[in-house]
Parts: structure tokens; sequence; C-alpha cells
């Protein structure tokens, strides 16, 4: 073969982009921005505690109220993000929750501290609703738990380097000058997010048609602009939606529970100090990153293998269920700190597995112009379980945490309830009706 033959060749074979991925790393950055910033105040609170003359109590009240307005946040963005489009909803919401974390530098007291968390809660809640449109919007079934395991692996990233990152520059800055450096982190994100993202495949230059044809393959429509978007009643109409919810209502409080409560449980059953928890506190997290990924690659598998996206999701699902609750249990009987980390660590796991796959539900049911509003609704239906059981965490746990975790336990198999009996076949709810041939 002479050297144009070969060239002519090297031509025909297709060229395959990875612009997707970019766009879910930017959006996996996004998320540890996101986590770092709102750990940050737990982490300096002995602090900033002694310096305004605050208490546990009043760190409580600032939990609710950063809960409550989060709650208020999914809904919201996730129907903004539907209106106004992932891009600019994306970078709506980060830069609310930068001018919001950046403020916490110029509180005073109680009240200006609950100012600024409430914008915090609304704010951040953009980022998942945010997420999961992106990922309708730029892949392709078979790849879109994965995708969102990419993106919940930011989360548990964020987790793991939040302590060691804001006590570092703690120690270099305050806590207010910590506070300003933060709020900096996501206006440096918003640049290559402007200029990377745009809503679909077919309207970036940098895809290849070999991408855009792998994108398109099975979305129906997912992405397309025409699409029409569905009212919340509309979206409520369907069994799918409400299975969904009850999901995110019943799981999402495990994830919370230890988000919130495990450095609480290591000092209160264990004796540590920070420096202990500081040593201790990241493990579970690290479950949870591999079980992001793991989650998302076994349901691209398995329907890579052939099998619907229905039971790809849903044996997804019920696998890290059966993690979850019997590594619950086994931190119930937790003998030593290490055995009680390493079995949350099995527990964020299975939750991670399972969560990945039911945040991609909005755009395995629905159209582009609607996965935003169901997102939210979940993130919403989600928020209201994690409420109840924070509230309950204080009066179950007087003598030990096992009450709490033997009830965050039970929550599981009624997950698999709602998912098996509940939700009904996993597909799409909105796609055209294909129009009859013209009889002859």
């Amino acid at each position: 073969m002479n050297v144009s033959s070969a060239g002519a060749q090297l031509r025909k074979v297709p060229v395959r982009s990875a612009v997707r991925w970019l766009i879910v790393g930017l959006i996996a950055v996004a998320t540890v921005i996101n986590y770092i910033d709102r750990n940050a105040l737990a982490v300096m609170w002995p602090e900033i505690a002694r310096e305004v003359g605050a208490t546990k109590d009043d760190y409580a009240l600032l939990v609710t109220v950063f809960m409550l307005f989060y709650a208020a946040g999914q809904f919201l963005f996730g129907r903004l993000f539907d209106l106004i489009g992932t891009r600019m909803g994306f970078a709506l919401s980060i830069s609310v929750w930068s001018i919001s974390i950046a403020l916490h530098a110029v509180t005073h007291s109680i009240l200006s501290f609950s100012l600024v968390r409430a914008m915090l809660g609304v704010s951040e809640a953009g980022a998942w609703p945010g997420a999961v449109k992106a990922n309708a919007e730029w892949f392709p079934a078979r790849e879109r738990a994965l995708a969102q395991g990419v993106f919940n692996a930011g989360a548990s990233i964020g987790a793991i380097v939040s302590a060691p990152a804001i006590a570092g520059l703690y120690l270099w800055l305050g806590w207010r000058g910590t506070f300003v450096v933060i709020g900096a982190m996501g206006f440096l994100w918003l640049l290559p997010w402007l200029f990377v993202y745009r809503a679909g495949p077919d309207k970036h230059p940098w895809v290849s048609d070999a991408e855009r044809r792998l994108i398109m393959e099975d979305q129906a429509g997912a992405a397309d602009p025409a699409a029409p978007r569905r009212s919340v009643r509309e979206l409520l109409a369907h069994r799918q939606s409400w299975g969904m919810l009850a999901c995110r209502f019943l799981l999402d409080p495990i994830w919370w529970l230890f988000v919130s409560w495990l450095p609480i449980y290591l000092a209160e059953t264990f004796g540590f100090d920070i420096k202990q928890i500081g040593l201790f506190a990241w493990v579970p997290f690290v479950g949870a990153m591999l079980g992001s990924l793991t989650g998302g690659w076994l349901s691209g598998r398995l329907i890579r293998a052939g099998h619907s996206v229905d039971r790809a999701r849903k044996w997804s699902i019920t696998l890290g269920c059966i993690i979850m609750a019997p590594a619950l249990l086994g931190a119930v009987m937790a003998a030593g700190p290490l055995a009680a980390v390493l079995t949350i660590a099995a527990v964020l796991f299975g939750f991670q597995v399972a969560i990945g796959n039911i945040q991609t539900l909005p755009g395995d049911l629905f159209g582009g112009r609607s996965v935003g509003t169901l997102a939210g609704l979940g993130g919403l239906a989600a928020v209201a379980g994690t409420l109840i059981t924070t509230w309950l965490v204080p009066v179950l746990t007087r003598e030990s945490y096992a009450p709490m975790f033997m009830l965050v336990a039970a929550l599981v198999p009624l997950s698999l309830v709602a998912l098996w009996w509940f939700t009904g076949t996993i597909r799409r709810l909105d796609a055209p009706t294909p129009t009859p041939a013209p009889q002859r």
C-alpha cells in the first residue's frame, strides 16, 4: 500500500471526541467545590463559635436552616434549569453559592450566619438537578449511570478533602480569610464551564460525528429543544415519578446521616478528639467514591449485555441495597473505630451504587426540557426524608447510635418495595408516538 492510499484509509476511520466526559468532569469538580464550601463551617465551627459566642444549639439551628433552604432550592433550580438551560443554570447556581460562602467572612452573629446559610442552601442545591439534566443532554442511556457516578464521586472526593483543605487554609488565613478563598474557587470554575458547555452535542463544535451518533443513538429526543416541557402535575401523573421520589425519600437520609453526624458519632462513641476524627472520618467516603463508579459501570455493562434500561437500573439499585442493609447492622455491632469506619464505608459504597442509578431515572423517563424539574422534585423528597431523620438523631442516640442505625437499615427494604412493586417499568414516558404510514 502506498503512502497516499494509507492516508486515505486513515481518513476513513471515524474520529471520536470525548467532549461529554470533559463536561461531566467539570461538573464533578463543581461538586468537589460544593462540598468544600458546605463543610467549611463545620470544620471551623469551634473557633467561630468562640469568636461570635455561639453554642451547639446555634449550630443545630444553622444546619436546619441550610437543609430547609436546600430543599426549596432543589425544586427552584430544577425548574430554572429547564427554563434557562444547563449552561446558564449552573453559572447562576455556582455564582450565587460562591458569593454566599464568601459573605460568611463578614458575619458577626447567628442571624447573619442564618441569612448566608439560607442563601448557600438554595444555591448549592442547583448542582444536583443541573447534573442530571446535563447527563440527559450529553449521554446515551447505557453511559448515563456511569456519568452520574463520576459526578457523585465528586461529592465523595469533596467530603474526603474538605477537612484537611479547610484546616490548612484556616491555619494560614484564619476563618474569615478561608471563606473568601473558597468563595473565589467557584468563579475560577466558571471560566472553563462557560467556554466548554453547550446545550447538547448537536450545537458543540468540538463534537465529532462519531461521538454525536453515540450520544443520540438511544436518547429518543432527550435533548430535543422542541420536546414539550412538562408541568409538575404532568410529571407526577406517572407512577414511575412517584417511585423515584419514594426511593429518594427513603434512601437519602442514610447519606446525610453520615455526612452530618459521622464526626459526632466518632467523638461520642469512641472518645475521639479532632485529630483522631481527621484520621478516621475520611475513610467511609472512599467507599462512597468507589460505589459511585461501580454502580455506574454495572448499569452500563448490563445494558451493553442486552438487558433493558428497566432491568439494568433495578438490578443495580437492588445490589446497592443488599450491601447497605447488612453493613448498617454491622456498624451497630462494631467493637472499635476501625471496624466502625470500614463497615460505614461499605454502607456508603452500597448507597452510591444505588443512588447513582436512582438519580438517572428522570433522564430515563422524560425529555431534556422536563428532566431538571423532576430531578429537583427528587431532591426535595430526599431533603424531606433527611429532615425527619435528622430531628430523630438527638432522641435516638442518647445511649448509643445503634437505634439510629437500625432505623435507617429498615428504610432499605422499604425502598426496594417502592422500586419493584410501585415504580413500574422504567421507560421513556414522553417519547413521540410514531406517525402511522399512509394507507394505500
